[in-house]
């Protein structure tokens, strides 16, 4: 695969098999939230795919909240493809698509602070308040 480029593009309803086969190692791991068939499907009217000629080879979509925030839900890039810019390149169309909506936050929750610092994201909220959760279910 060296040398090649893929091209990222907004998702279709009929990525959503291969985006699903994309998604299950990542869920299966616990990398990623577990979602079902249904949830993701309503992912990928915000979401978008990397393509190596037909094949996905990666997905993230935005969940837009308000006008105030958003969220990078599903990112997922195939191993064979990591380290290359795709997962840039996702984050990027989901941040100029929040900007196009006017949000004023997108947010990113990963185990990989390195990489989100990388794509232009801090660790503090305005004022330094920090973002603390709770885990209200087991899935």
């Amino acid at each position: 695969m060296d040398g090649k480029t893929c091209v990222v593009i907004p998702a279709r309803p009929t990525d959503l098999d291969a985006v699903m086969a994309l998604l299950a190692p990542y869920m299966e791991n616990n990398l990623l939230l577990k979602r079902s068939g249904e949830q993701v499907a309503d992912l990928l009217q915000t979401g978008f795919v990397a393509r190596d000629g037909g094949q996905v080879i990666g997905f993230a979509a935005v969940e837009i909240y308000s006008s105030k925030l958003a969220e990078i839900q599903c990112l997922a890039v195939d191993s064979d493809w990591q380290q290359r810019g795709v997962g840039k390149q996702l984050v990027a169309c989901c941040i100029d698509m929040a900007r196009r909506e006017k949000v004023l936050e997108v947010m990113a929750i990963s185990a990989s602070d390195e990489f989100l610092v990388s794509c232009g994201f801090d660790y503090s909220l305005p004022g330094q308040k920090r973002a603390l959760f709770i885990q209200t279910r087991q899935d």
